[in-house]
């Protein structure tokens, strides 16, 4: 054989690889607690999934299990995607508890305003001191949800002093931390057990956004609802993250790595957060239609509860430091980036 002649074999090969690389079709397998109407799904996710098929031709798509189809429990999630379970998870890494401290800072209590700004903040907060937080795993995004209350069944709450007693569930560390600080017993469990557990007595209530509450029809297991003012940053947050498997983007195409970035990071951490504050009022609505009663926390009220729960930022900041990293700063930073963009 001629060298020329191999030479053209060889580029014939390399040619129809790249074609067949070109032309790859990829599904990614997307896991999440959600019930399939909730609004994080719908309003968040499914419009991520559109947009990278459109823009890929259809060769890369979603295919997506709600309501923990894949098995596992929520507090799972994170690692089916780090593990390559499934290529993406919807979810909150407050779930695990302690185990992404340094995210933690935006479910500190009365840090966040608005869903939007919290978002944009998080995900600048995580290229700055975050990624070395996710091995195994390519956040997408990280979003904030929007204001979290308190909810309960048999009795309103209006002051620090009727917490004492009370069994309440909140879904991350910091927000047990929140409520032990008021004075409640807190009960951690994923979003799932919360219903069943209202009913049975097992909690007397919960912290939650609007945003959920239907999805989950949990306005028709409680009657009151304590609301902070709106001049004041919320009384808690959460914070979620579209994880995806890293070896599974490693192993993408160019350019289907390409949309995955183009349709991924601040931008869609920022619609993610809007979609949560528009998400509030649609969300409150069925708990006024059924007649629940709503007390708004008086401002010199809350800033009792400001005031009780204000050791958790200096424990945050004081474990920060116990890590190597400067806790304080962090904190400020976070604080700026909330003001920047509110």
């Amino acid at each position: 054989m001629t060298t020329r002649r191999f030479q053209l074999i060889v580029a014939a090969g390399a040619a129809a690889l790249s074609l067949g690389a070109a032309a790859q079709e990829v599904t990614l397998k997307v896991h999440h607690f959600w019930p399939p109407g909730a609004m994080p799904p719908n309003k968040v996710l499914q419009p991520w999934c559109d947009k990278i098929a459109a823009d890929s031709g259809n060769r890369m798509k979603c295919q997506v299990f709600p309501a923990m189809q894949l098995g596992g429990t929520p507090p799972q999630l994170i690692d089916q995607a780090r593990d390559g379970v499934v290529d993406i998870a919807f979810t909150l890494p407050g779930y695990t508890a302690g185990r992404f401290p340094i995210m933690e800072v935006f479910e500190l209590p009365f840090m966040n305003n608005t869903a939007e700004a919290g978002s944009k903040a998080a995900w600048d907060f995580y290229t700055k001191y975050g990624t070395k937080e996710f091995p195994g795993i390519k956040p997408l995004m990280f979003a904030i949800h929007d204001e979290g209350y308190v909810h309960t069944r048999d009795k309103p709450v209006k002051t620090l002093a009727d917490f004492k007693g009370m069994k309440m569930r909140a879904p991350t560390r910091q927000t047990n931390k929140l409520l032990a600080a008021l004075g409640a017993a807190p009960v951690g469990m994923p979003l799932p057990a919360v219903a069943d557990a209202v009913s049975k007595g097992t909690i007397d209530g919960f912290l939650l956004p609007w945003e959920i509450i239907p999805s989950v029809k949990l306005h028709e297991m409680v009657k009151y609802h304590t609301e902070t003012p709106e001049s004041l940053p919320a009384l808690y947050s959460a914070t979620f993250i579209l994880a995806m498997n890293q070896a599974k983007y490693d192993g993408l195409p160019a350019d289907l790595k390409a949309i995955v970035d183009k349709n991924s990071g601040a931008a869609l951490s920022a619609a993610a957060g809007k979609s949560w504050d528009e998400s509030q009022q649609p969300g409150r609505k069925p708990a006024a239609d059924r007649g629940n009663t709503f007390y708004a926390l008086p401002a010199s009220e809350t800033e009792n509860w400001i005031k009780a729960s204000a050791p958790l930022h200096d424990e945050w900041v004081a474990d920060m430091d116990k890590r190597g990293l400067p806790g304080k700063q962090m904190l400020q930073d976070a604080k700026d980036l909330l003001k920047k963009y509110k």
